[in-house]
């Protein structure tokens, strides 16, 4: 999955990179290896410097990033004997919210996420991964399975929001996520969350409730996406980063006040530049929370998830 788009503050690493590709063409008739070693050395100084100083928007814009691994990436990769399961027995699929059957490390699991696309054609199949009511309706009947069934659920989470169409609303969206906040908070198996790019507002939160809530290093999870923060407070979408700040929607800030559990690091420079390592730190770390929660009774998953969720913006003075 090789990267093709170039974020700003990625541009000075493209140039030198460049620069590397030209001298490299040149290297049958010039001695310049050397050289070329001695700019190999400074990107990455570069690269790693930049990485670790990233402002609160410039993480957003890597979790939108196009070439990022979306949900049916890290199935394919990370799961054997994927059989996806269809439609919500109410009115029809929706492809923004895929999920099914699979196993991860022998381990027979219950897998469900949001789905983007990735060209106009595809992003308009999967509504640019905002699910209408049925989507949510169709994992509400894939986590009653996985609990008749005794099997784990993993939920991947990544959009810009549920679908705020007229149609939406007119099929119950509101009432459809309300529901599954409801039966996840009831559900007697282990649920692992992982926010893998977007998670924006009760479109994220409609399949996301959770024992164990994870999130990758450069996503980021909120009530209201940068833009249309910035739209309600200043009535403009250009002060995107000040509300981005504002609303501390990075995984460093989550996990200081307890939203989530655990932050999943990443290869340098995103997830999508070095997919292969990233499925397998998915991998790894999907197997490890299981392992834990597999050994908790039914009771113990249910109060335990509760009592995440009650103690959210609990505050003394």
């Amino acid at each position: 999955m090789a990267s093709t788009a170039t974020l700003e503050f990625e541009k000075p690493i493209v140039e030198l990179e460049k620069k590397i590709e030209e001298m490299k063409a040149l290297t049958d008739t010039l001695d310049i290896q050397p050289q070329i070693d001695d700019l190999e050395q400074q990107i990455e100084v570069l690269r790693s410097e930049i990485y670790r100083n990233l402002t609160r928007w410039q993480r957003v814009q890597i979790a939108r990033h196009p070439d990022r691994p979306y949900t049916l990436d890290y199935i394919t990769h990370c799961f054997t004997d994927f059989v996806e399961l269809h439609g919500d027995r109410a009115y029809r699929d929706d492809p923004a919210i895929v999920g099914g059957l699979a196993t991860l490390n022998g381990r027979h699991v219950m897998v469900i996420g949001h789905q983007k696309g990735r060209d106009t054609k595809s992003n308009l199949y999967r509504n640019f991964g905002m699910p209408n009511p049925e989507g949510y309706r169709k994992a509400y009947r894939l986590f009653q399975q996985a609990e008749k069934f005794g099997l784990p659920v993993i939920c991947f989470l990544d959009t810009p929001g549920a679908f705020p169409g007229l149609e939406a609303e007119e099929r119950g969206q509101a009432e459809a996520i309300a529901r599954n906040l409801l039966l996840m908070s009831q559900l007697k198996t282990p649920i692992v969350i992982m926010v893998i790019g977007e998670g924006a507002s009760g479109g994220a939160l409609g399949i996301g409730i959770g024992n164990r809530i994870l999130m990758l290093e450069n996503a980021w999870y909120s009530v209201i996406a940068p833009e249309s923060c910035s739209s309600i407070l200043w009535r403009s979408w250009d002060y995107k980063e000040q509300a981005a700040e504002a609303l501390r929607l990075g995984a460093t800030d989550l996990i200081q006040v307890k939203v989530i559990d655990r932050i999943v690091p990443e290869p340098i420079g995103g997830a999508h530049r070095d997919p292969e390592t990233m499925f397998q730190t998915v991998i790894d770390t999907l197997t490890e929370e299981l392992d834990v929660l597999s050994s908790k009774s039914k009771q113990e998953l249910v109060n335990e998830r509760r009592q995440k969720f009650y103690e959210m913006g609990v505050w003394t003075e």
